[in-house]
């Protein structure tokens, strides 16, 4: 071969290779710049997400039903267990503490009485006006029973000195009261409506007035109520309007407008009439 036809044989072959380098690469080129292309790019989906749960709504407990607590009865006091020491028919004389005697008022201020035992008395010394102190033996209830008091007024004249029987916490209980001007009464105290109920009343010669001693002594027995000043019966009633039949027994100490009133027991004896 000749050498001129050589070489046009190399040239065409290298414009063949370029041209076949060139329809190559054009896709390539054409996708980076071809400016009309106007397709959108795809973006990746989104994750699709459950659609939210709602957590089902709270089922409804109704509340128990209230049950207001049942209202207790009213009950009656019970009666004092008498304990081994306590005696039913006996002298008190006041020598140890009120262990077996309550304390309790009906009218004034208790913190202006003072009623204890010392030397062997029980002593009320009241300082202030229209105070009712009550002591009452509680180990026992007595239907058929009298009961004695040897008292000391020690103060102003203007007082009552009382002793009481059949006394019922629910109901009342009869009272006679004495005074050191000369006058008694006989009551009957209702606890129903915390007020006392007149009797009987009068006047004996046969209280000593002023201070000095005087012997008390009432009996209750059957509807029979009876009271004796220093020995001498000075009244007897019939009673049956209220008809106390049982309770305890007591003795009380009343101020009016006077005072300090000082009044002591020497002793107090409870017996069959």
């Amino acid at each position: 071969m000749r050498k001129g036809n050589f070489r046009y044989f190399k040239y065409l072959f290298l414009l063949l290779a370029a041209m076949v380098i060139m329809s190559c690469s054009l896709p390539f080129i054409g996708a980076e710049t071809d400016p009309t292309n106007t397709s959108t790019p795809t973006n990746p989906p989104l994750p699709t997400n459950p659609p939210p749960t709602n957590p089902p709504p709270p089922t409804w407990t109704p509340p128990p039903t209230y049950t207001p607590p049942a209202k207790p009865s009213p009950t009656s006091q019970p009666k004092a267990s008498p304990t081994s020491e306590a005696s039913d028919f006996f002298t008190e004389e006041f020598d140890n503490t009120l262990n077996d005697w309550t304390l309790f008022f009906t009218s004034g201020y208790e913190d202006q009485a003072d009623v204890y035992t010392d030397e062997g008395r029980l002593k009320f010394y009241l300082d202030g006006e229209y105070i009712w102190a009550y002591v009452v033996y509680d180990p026992y209830y007595y239907s058929d029973v009298m009961l004695t008091a040897y008292v000391e007024n020690r103060g102003f004249n203007n007082n009552n000195v009382s002793l009481i029987c059949r006394y019922d916490p629910d109901y009342g209980w009869y009272e006679f009261n004495i005074a050191n001007n000369g006058l008694y009464w006989i009551y009957f105290y209702d606890e129903y409506d915390d007020a006392y109920h007149e009797i009987h009343d009068g006047g004996s010669t046969a209280i000593h007035t002023g201070k000095t001693f005087n012997e008390y002594t009432i009996i209750c027995e059957d509807d029979n109520l009876i009271l004796y000043i220093n020995g001498v019966e000075t009244a007897r009633i019939t009673e049956r309007k209220y008809a106390l039949k049982e309770g305890y027994v007591g003795v009380s100490v009343s101020s009016f407008d006077v005072y300090p009133i000082d009044v002591e027991f020497e002793w107090v004896e409870i017996s069959l009439p």
